[in-house]
This record gives C-alpha cells, sequence and structure tokens, in this order.
C-alpha cells in the first residue's frame, strides 16, 4: 500500500456551497490526483479508463477526483478513493462483443416489404397540387 502513496496526491481545498461559516474556514473538499501512466496498466484498460474518466483527466496524465460531497475531511477522503477503486474496477471490465444479428430469408422479405410501404407512405406527402 505504500506504493499507492507514491501514486496518488491528496489535497484538502475549501468546499463551495451553502455550510455557513464552517465552509469559509475548514477545508473539508478533497482533490485526489493519480497519474495513470504510472500506475502500470494494460493498454486495453489504459484506454478504457481514460475514456471512463473523460475530461477528469488532464493533459499531463493525472486524473482529478474532487470529492466534496460530505462535511468532513475523512468522509470526503474515503469518498475520493472509493470513487477512484469503483473507476479502476469498471476499466478492467471487457466489454462483450456484440455477436451479428443472423436474419433469415423471411425476415429479410418482410423487412424490405416494410421499408418499401414506408416509403410509398412518405412519397404521397408531396407538394399538393391544385385540380381546377
Amino acid at each position: 500500500m505504500a506504493r499507492a502513496h507514491a501514486l496518488a496526491e491528496e489535497r484538502f481545498i475549501a468546499a463551495s456551497g451553502p455550510g455557513g461559516q464552517n465552509v469559509n474556514k475548514v477545508a473539508t473538499a478533497v482533490q485526489l490526483r493519480v497519474n495513470i501512466y504510472r500506475l502500470g496498466l494494460t493498454p486495453t484498460v489504459f484506454h478504457r479508463l481514460k475514456a471512463l474518466a473523460g475530461s477528469r483527466v488532464s493533459s499531463s496524465g493525472d486524473l482529478i477526483i474532487d470529492a466534496r460531497r460530505f462535511r468532513t475531511q475523512e468522509q470526503n477522503r474515503a469518498d475520493a478513493r472509493e470513487r477512484l477503486a469503483e473507476l479502476l474496477k469498471e476499466a478492467q471490465i471487457e466489454p462483450k462483443k456484440r455477436a451479428k444479428s443472423r436474419v433469415n430469408r423471411v425476415g429479410k422479405v418482410q423487412r424490405l416489404k416494410q421499408k418499401k410501404s414506408r416509403g410509398e407512405v412518405k412519397a404521397g406527402r408531396g407538394k399538393v397540387t391544385r385540380w381546377d
């Protein structure tokens, strides 16, 4: 676990929003920074993590998680770590490959027939001309 501290950096910042005087004087929000290049992930997991994290990854490769949901540092710290663990766990899951649907000849004929009839309905919606 000592290695994880070298990879992650926690900063306590003043939270925004309601909270009265307490929010102005106590830095309860946590900003967790983890460099994703130093995690040693496989390329596929790395790319999935990058896609899942989206704009939370900086150009230098730092994954930034802001936790300000709770009123105490400890709860926010636990929340940030939990969210990081969840993100890493989700990146490990390989998405299932989509199997091509196989349609038999009857199904193809039905589909083309429906397309044709739908097209005729739409073609009938043209500009109305006067008959007189």
